[in-house]
């Protein structure tokens, strides 16, 4: 996928109204330091776009976007950081099921899940909770450089079985140094998304 343009175009809060967008939505979920923003940066092309944060737990809005006036990144509220109150957690779940309940148009979701580490109960539970808003998840295996070649498959089967993946379900290991991974995740999103406007893409 060649990025012509991409921008922030909206940023929702917790009682703000959802945007009623034209074009199909691709949603980011995942825990607060599993790295979505560096992520969203390396598919955007993009150094510091969304905010990489030292501190997780920043993002505490729902974040559009606009990707060559074609599709959205989605950047969901992390979840499972300790340090913030139950209250604020509360919070943070019902945008996220809101975003899920009442989007017109995304059409894929993403969950991250750091590779080093088996999927914890929040990631099994936030699974199973798109799952049961009628979504089927693609595993993002981030922080892939962090493992050796020959460790990826016993850690991508490992995610496999904790989350119950079908055999159809993609996992794709990510690295957002070396940047393993975006090219796959690209044409993953062009396909699903974008067949009737690939020769947008392809043109130049």
């Amino acid at each position: 996928m060649i990025i012509k343009s991409a921008n922030l175009e909206t940023v929702c809060g917790i009682t703000s109204k959802l945007p009623d967008n034209e074009f199909p939505e691709v949603a980011f979920a995942g825990k607060s330091n599993v790295g979505k923003s560096s992520l969203i940066n390396a598919l955007m092309n993009r150094k510091s776009y969304a905010r990489v944060s030292a501190q997780p737990g920043k993002t505490q809005t729902i974040n559009y976007y606009n990707i060559n006036e074609e599709l959205y990144y989605v950047d969901l509220p992390g979840y499972g950081y300790a340090k913030v109150t139950e209250s604020v957690k509360e919070q943070w779940g019902a945008m996220i099921e809101r975003y899920l309940h009442t989007s017109k148009q995304l059409k894929l979701v993403f969950l991250l899940i750091d590779i080093r580490h088996k999927p914890s109960k929040n990631d099994v539970m936030m699974y199973d909770w798109i799952v049961h808003n009628g979504y089927h998840p693609v595993i993002i295996a981030t922080k892939s450089d962090k493992l050796k070649r020959s460790q990826l498959p016993k850690h991508v089967k490992e995610i496999r079985q904790e989350l119950r993946l079908n055999k159809e379900t993609p996992v794709f290991p990510f690295s957002s140094l070396s940047k393993q991974g975006r090219d796959e995740i690209w044409d993953f999103i062009e396909q699903v998304l974008l067949p009737e406007q690939e020769h947008h893409v392809s043109d130049e």
